[in-house]
Order: structure tokens, then C-alpha cells, then sequence
């Protein structure tokens, strides 16, 4: 046999591994396309579920991939938020008083598998965990409550917001919901009971009118009083001045006197010049002086004609 006429048959090259993967990708990407990743948006957690069976995984924010393309999702916004409640609460009178309420909470992003498949998505889970709860707690604590006045005791608030708080976080924090502050943010009580209030505050009020009238009366009548005792102590002082200016001069007078009288020349010296006076008068009459008397004598009137 002609050696020359045998055909050598090349052995099969076997399909690359690689590109066997990579047309996988593309086949896969061009059926099921963006299903393959999962971006969970800013503030949220995702949960997947496939064929109606809950994923046992929470996914947080960011990109997720690969996934399976076949994951239904379900997302939750775990922000912070808020939620207001209107409530009648009953006190131990029997009344009946409006309080509106604010709940500050976040769901908790590990917890939300276990919360889509216990209760359902974020509205179910207010509507069917914190809002009955809530309004629970609120009847609770108005029964401790004695008047529905008492409402607006600071005192009352502050222990109505904490037993909230403290209840609700009890309650929901095992659910996946953290409850971080209760708020009150207006109480209105039955109208006659507004009224009533009303009505003692005016009084109140007229009462602390008066009473501020008589301090201001009372404050003029003081400063009267205190006007007049100084203007009485100045008159004393005055009065006490002039007695001792007074005293001062009579006692200069009678000094004087005594000195006076203990010196004839004096005497004599003013007789002579009450005479000098008398003299210049043309109507005067002519005294004679005894020099032993401290008087002028009068001896006789030359200017009478006799009889």
C-alpha cells in the first residue's frame, strides 16, 4: 500500500472553556439584561424573593452583582420618619380629650426580610404594628390620668412621652422598626373644660392686676411717707438751728447788758447822744442831765410861755 495515498486525519480541537463562558454571558445578558445586577438606592434596604419564597438576605444600599435574574424584589426605605397620630384619650373623669402625637422611627435595614414576610411592606407595617400600639398606649395612660385638665401639667407630659417611648420601642424594636423620640404635639380638652380655664385665667389675671395696683399704691404711699419724714426731719433741723441762733443772740444781748450796766460812761455816752438828737429838733424841749442818774431828766420846757 501506497503510504503516499493515506490521509492524516487532524484530531478535533476542543471548545474553549473560556469562550464557552463568555457566550454564556452575552446569551444571558442579551435574555435577562439589568436582571443580573440590583442597585439598592441611598438610604434603602432590598429584600429578594423567588418564586413567592423570601430570600434569607437583606441587601443594603449600593450595587449588588451578580443576582439571580429571577429575584422579585421588595425595597424599603430604613430613612428616619415621622408618623401623626389624632387620638381620643379617656381619662379618669370620663372625658374625652384630643391629643395629636408624633412618632420619630426608622426601620432597621437587617430586619426587613423578617418584616416582608411577618406583616408586609413599609404601609402594612405602620398600619398594622405601630398605629394600633400606639393608640393602645395612649388609652393606657389617660386611665392613670384623674382630671383632663391634667393634660396640660408639664409634669403629665413628660411622663405621658416617656411611657410612650418606652412602650412602643418595647414593642417594635423585636419587629424591626426603632422608635427614637414621641412628640405631643397639641392637646385640646372637651370645650366647658377650655371655657372653665378660660375663664380662671381672666380672673387670675384681674386678680394680678389688683394686686399689682396696690403695690404700685402702696410703693406712692411709701415714697409720700418717706417724702414727708424727711421734709419734717429738715424742718427740725431747721427749727433746731434757729433756736441755737436764737440762743446765740440773747445770750450776745444780755452779755451787752451786762456790760452795760457795769459801765456808767456807756450810760453816759448815749444820754449824751440821745440829747445831741433832741437838740436838732426845733420842737424839742430842753432836758437837764443828772450825772448821778443813768436817765436824762427832763427840768423844764423852755419854750412854754407861763400862764
Amino acid at each position: 500500500m501506497n503510504n503516499n495515498n493515506v490521509r492524516h486525519i487532524q484530531p478535533r480541537q476542543p471548545f474553549p472553556i473560556k469562550t464557552a463562558i463568555f457566550g454564556a454571558i452575552i446569551l444571558l445578558a442579551l435574555m435577562f439584561g439589568s436582571k443580573l445586577y440590583k442597585t439598592v438606592p441611598v438610604g434603602h434596604a432590598a429584600v429578594a424573593t423567588l418564586f413567592g419564597k423570601i430570600v434569607e438576605k437583606s441587601y443594603p444600599e449600593g450595587l449588588h452583582v451578580p443576582v439571580n435574574p429571577l429575584y422579585a424584589w421588595h425595597t424599603f426605605d430604613i430613612r428616619e420618619k415621622t408618623h401623626k397620630e389624632h387620638a381620643q384619650v379617656p381619662s379618669q373623669d370620663q372625658l374625652q380629650t384630643s391629643i395629636d402625637v408624633s412618632v420619630q422611627y426608622r426601620l432597621n435595614g437587617a430586619q426587613v426580610a423578617k418584616m416582608l414576610q411577618s406583616t408586609g411592606d413599609m404601609n402594612q407595617l405602620i398600619e398594622v404594628q405601630l398605629v394600633p400600639k400606639l393608640r393602645s398606649l395612649l388609652r393606657e395612660q389617660g386611665k392613670t390620668i384623674k382630671r383632663a385638665e391634667d393634660f396640660f401639667l408639664e409634669e403629665t407630659q413628660d411622663k405621658l412621652q416617656t411611657a410612650l417611648l418606652t412602650g412602643l420601642q418595647e414593642y417594635l424594636e423585636p419587629k424591626g422598626v426603632v422608635v427614637s423620640a414621641v412628640l405631643i404635639r397639641d392637646i385640646t380638652l372637651p370645650n366647658f373644660i377650655t371655657k372653665a380655664i378660660e375663664s380662671k385665667k381672666e380672673r387670675e389675671q384681674a386678680v394680678e392686676k389688683q394686686k399689682a395696683e396696690l403695690e404700685r399704691f402702696r410703693t406712692e404711699q411709701q415714697q409720700l411717707v418717706a417724702q414727708a419724714e424727711a421734709q419734717r426731719h429738715a424742718a427740725e433741723e431747721e427749727a433746731k438751728q434757729k433756736i441755737i441762733l436764737a440762743d446765740a443772740q440773747a445770750y450776745e444781748i444780755k452779755k451787752i447788758n451786762e456790760a452795760i450796766g457795769s459801765n456808767p460812761n456807756y450810760i453816759k455816752l448815749m444820754s449824751l447822744e440821745a440829747l445831741k438828737s433832741i437838740s436838732k429838733d426845733p420842737a424839742s424841749k430842753i432836758y437837764f442831765m443828772d450825772s448821778n442818774s443813768p436817765q436824762p431828766l427832763p427840768l423844764m420846757h423852755l419854750s412854754d410861755k407861763p400862764n
